[in-house]
């Protein structure tokens, strides 16, 4: 077979290939078009998911005559100055879209340049392309893609349902917009506006609040730590801005994490991956923070011409954008301190249904000798069990958290001016419930904690800070803990031995298939050791080996630290659940478990008051 030079066609369709996968891919290259046209509002409409009709049109500074002709040739472009792929400052830049989408569509684009009385129309089917032709048209671009892939049918019977095709765009749209909150959007399913946004003025944190808020709902707003940093390199400033959610503000997966390089929307593994490193001491493996950061780096040291669809960047220094993302999240995160996301009040508030309460109340018993209706006494202490359960053996607990063994006193026998005051943003701690929660008293509400999830973090936080002080206390067991496993595992384990051993766990082999435990970090106190250890083991098996060791490292204090904090079912006293309170108000993370979920809820006392019927 001899060598020979494909069509003009045949290669406009490879690179639709390429460009062009699907209805979405279309709607985000008009509109980034449109963006570099210096539109200040873009309206886009799609019938049949985009089958039938791709409307795109915008205010812009348009196109004459002879740029319109220009336009749809392969590669001509007005954005890449000098030939330079070094300095890429606009959206677009390969010059393959327009002719790309003409090549296998029913394709028509008017055009009026600003300043001008008069507007053009260029029509293409399939490639070909037909004369000049007046058109009424105000200032600005419009392009209609009418019957997207009927010149190539094979990629036609590979779209989806109208829905998802439709729901693909509508992500295209909404990424866009993010990036550039000074440019209004909308976006029409046929009839039917799906999403609508205007243009926000003001300072360009603000203006991208407002817009996240408008994207993403008032929810993200409520709960959103702003970021906003630079860094020097070289004489030139990289910097990062936008807003991270709190931990307990999290997602089932990753499609609310929105990352903008230079304003344009990128899915990056770098960079997904280092919100993931940052947020990894806070959520659980299945859970995904929500978040939007922008990333602004000098266009030399970033390269965007990876691949035709522009979704992917490559960094000359990849390893310092990690470091900076990690580093602001983190910071951002620490600076939160014990604050929860306020979706957690509203979800318990939500869980309440003060109607029907009713059908458990208890039973009248017939009337009294007066005449008043009679219901059966409560249970009393002395007979429920409650005082032989308040003096039963309890687990020692480490020092410094302020949680003591407990006391002869019951929580009824302080009297009220032993309590401390309710002004601490905790409050005042004001009894216990089924021996796992907390119930304490601020001046304007009450909150829930989670006794078992809140000293699991303070546990935690020691347990970083002593590692990396490299002082973790250990302490000897008297009788050594002999631990079988399978063979692999224990060899992961001893491979990992002089690690642990710095976290304050010494163990050593102990013949085949097991291992023998000597010493333990003095925090853990009373835990279970065989569990402890079969935990660490899976543990290294399901960590990312791409982390480095002291993310891997911290990952298993994770565990340890669950092991070794207070559980469920232990009676505290006053004194030990204010000294858990006051130990939340003063450690970074502690509205969150080491697993993601909430520590304690907030439940305000208007809203309780509502609840009531008394607002």
């Amino acid at each position: 077979m001899r060598i020979r030079l494909l069509s003009e066609n045949t290669i406009n369709q490879i690179a639709a290939g390429e460009v062009i996968e699907r209805p979405a891919s279309a709607v985000k290259e008009l509109v980034e078009n449109a963006i570099d046209a210096g539109a200040e509002n873009i309206n886009v409409i799609m019938i049949d998911g985009g089958r039938k009709l791709i409307s795109v049109s915008d205010d812009g500074t348009g196109m004459s005559p002879k740029e319109m002709e220009l336009s749809i040739e392969r590669h001509a472009t007005s954005k890449l100055r000098e030939d330079d792929l070094t300095d890429i400052q606009t959206m677009g830049f390969r010059g393959e879209a327009l002719p790309s989408i003409a090549s296998v569509s029913r394709f028509s684009m008017s055009s009026r340049v600003k300043g001008s009385d008069e507007s053009w129309r260029l029509d293409i089917n399939g490639g070909k392309k037909s004369p000049l032709q007046p058109a009424g048209l105000n200032q600005g671009t419009r392009i209609e893609v009418r019957d997207l892939f009927y010149a190539t049918p094979a990629r036609l019977k590979f779209l989806k349902a109208q829905r998802t095709e439709f729901n693909y765009a509508l992500d295209v749209v909404k990424r866009l917009a993010l990036a550039h909150p000074q440019i209004s959007f909308s976006l029409m399913d046929g009839e039917r506006r799906a999403f609508r946004v205007s243009a926000n003025q003001g300072e360009l944190l603000d203006a991208r609040l407002m817009r996240l808020t408008a994207v993403l709902g008032s929810d993200f707003g409520d709960n959103a730590l702003a970021i906003e940093v630079s860094r020097d390199v070289d004489g030139e400033m990289i910097s990062l801005g936008g807003y991270a959610g709190l931990p307990t503000y999290h997602r089932g997966n990753a499609q609310h994490q929105f990352l903008f390089v230079n304003g344009r929307p990128v899915k990056d593994k770098l960079l997904t991956g280092a919100v993931r490193g940052a947020y990894m001491d806070f959520l659980a493996r299945n859970k995904h923070p929500v978040l939007a950061l922008f990333l602004e780096v000098p266009t030399h040291m970033v390269d965007v011409n990876v691949h035709p669809a522009k979704a992917e960047v490559r960094f000359r220094d990849s390893g310092l954008i990690r470091g900076l993302i990690v580093g602001s999240l983190k910071r951002a995160l620490t600076e939160a301190g014990h604050r929860a996301a306020t979706t957690v009040s509203r979800s318990a508030l939500g869980s309440f249904q003060t109607g029907s309460a009713a059908h458990n109340l208890p039973q009248y018993s017939g009337q009294s000798r007066s005449g008043r209706a009679t219901f059966p006494a409560p249970p009393t202490a002395y007979g429920s069990g409650l005082s032989d359960r308040a003096t039963a053996s309890q687990m020692p607990l480490e020092e410094g958290f302020g949680i003591d063994e407990p006391s002869a006193k019951s929580p009824d026998d302080f009297p009220s001016h032993d309590f401390p005051s309710q002004d601490f943003p905790m409050g005042a701690a004001r009894g216990q419930l089924h021996e796992t929660y907390i119930i304490s008293q601020t001046s304007d509400g009450i909150i829930i904690v989670d006794q078992h999830a809140a000293h699991e973090r303070l546990v935690y936080e020691r347990m970083k800070h002593q590692l990396m002080e490299n002082i973790v206390p250990r302490q000897a067991l008297l009788i050594p803990e002999v631990v079988e496993l399978e063979q692999d595992a224990v060899g992961r384990l001893l491979a990992r031995a002089d690690d642990f051993k710095e976290m304050g766990l010494y163990f050593e082999a102990f013949g085949e298939g097991a291992i023998v435990v000597r010493e333990m970090p003095a925090l853990l106190g009373d835990a279970d050791i065989k569990g402890l250890i079969r935990d660490m083991a899976d543990e290294l098996v399901e960590l990312d080996q791409a982390l480095s060791l002291k993310e891997r490292m911290e990952e298993v204090c994770s565990s340890m630290a669950c092991h070794g904090s207070v559980r469920a079912g232990r009676r505290l006293n006053v004194t030990e659940m204010n000294g858990l309170l006051r130990e939340m108000e003063q450690t970074p993370h502690s509205g969150q478990c080491n697993h993601g979920r909430p520590t304690y809820v907030e439940l305000k006392l208007s809203d309780i008051e509502k609840l009531f019927g008394r607002r």
